[in-house]
């Protein structure tokens, strides 16, 4: 696996990693989870940096609807769903594994809902317990000589894999919450909680609680992540103006798609366009 350095269009990753443009700090290196987790796991990420003495280099993302588990040098974590901007700052040298899980897996690994996590992390092992530890000690030995080696790369995911191997199969609310997910991010003209309630068959409070059992947060919110990470993903083009980005992910006007981009980045359309484009 090579490097995620080349220029090219945004992928479905990319968009939600507000990476600015001439960011040096790190080389990502992503991988795609085996077959046998579809449903649990979508990918690895495993980013290694370095940053000068007395610099930083912040990481924003929009997050997916998904937990993630991270083992770095450092610590080692269980990320609940984050509702607004994830900021994660890199300093010297070091290195990071994680595994962005599907949909369903948050309440497996939590062993109940992932509500409690919402906006949180804890240690790994408060949720894997002795599992958590071995696998936190696998990946740091792997690590440890060249944290750039697809070798080692390798072991670390398989460490995963064997912490997380007893979670499947996958139970049926999780292979609801997963197909609910995938039809909120995968269509444009999803923009109101009555469609997905129509799409599957579910009562408002029967979505509600599926939603936020296994997310942590509403089937409201799930529209609104998907309309600012493609947002985000359009103002980092050229020649699509806020009025057409506006109209183009359902908003009536473009006040309110101002509204709620500068509530979640921090930044109006504008300023975002001008720092990120390009």
């Amino acid at each position: 696996m090579e490097p995620d350095t080349a220029p090219r269009p945004l992928d479905h990753v990319e968009r939600a990693h507000l990476r600015s443009p001439g960011d040096a700090s790190h080389v990502l290196y992503r991988y795609d989870a085996a077959p046998e987790f579809a449903g649990l796991l979508e990918r690895f990420w495993i980013p290694v940096w370095s940053v000068p003495p007395g610099r930083e280099a912040p990481q924003q993302v929009l997050q997916y609807p998904v937990t993630l588990l991270v083992v770095s040098g450092d610590y080692a974590r269980f990320y609940g769903v984050v509702s607004g901007l994830s900021t994660t700052t890199l300093t010297g040298d070091g290195w990071a594994v994680g595994v962005m899980c599907a949909p369903a897996a948050g309440a497996l690994v939590a062993r109940g809902s992932v509500a409690p996590y919402t906006d949180r992390h804890v240690d790994l092992a408060e949720v894997l317990g002795a599992d958590g530890e071995r696998l936190t000690a696998r990946v740091r030995a792997a690590m440890a000589v060249d944290p750039t080696s697809p070798a080692a790369h390798a072991v670390a995911m398989a460490a995963f894999g064997d912490a997380l191997r007893p979670l499947l199969p996958v139970d049926a609310e999780g292979e609801l919450v997963n197909r609910v997910v995938a039809f909120v991010e995968g269509d444009r003209e999803v923009v109101r909680v009555a469609q997905v309630r129509a799409e599957f068959g579910l009562s408002e409070r029967a979505l509600q609680r599926l939603v936020q059992r296994r997310l942590g947060l509403t089937p409201k919110w799930l529209i609104q992540r998907r309309r600012l990470q493609e947002a985000a993903e359009r103002l980092r083009g050229r020649g699509t103006t806020l009025a057409e980005v506006a109209a183009l992910l359902g908003y009536a006007d473009q006040p309110h798609f101002s509204r709620d981009f500068s509530r979640v980045t921090g930044m109006t359309p504008g300023a975002f366009a001008a720092r990120y484009a390009g």
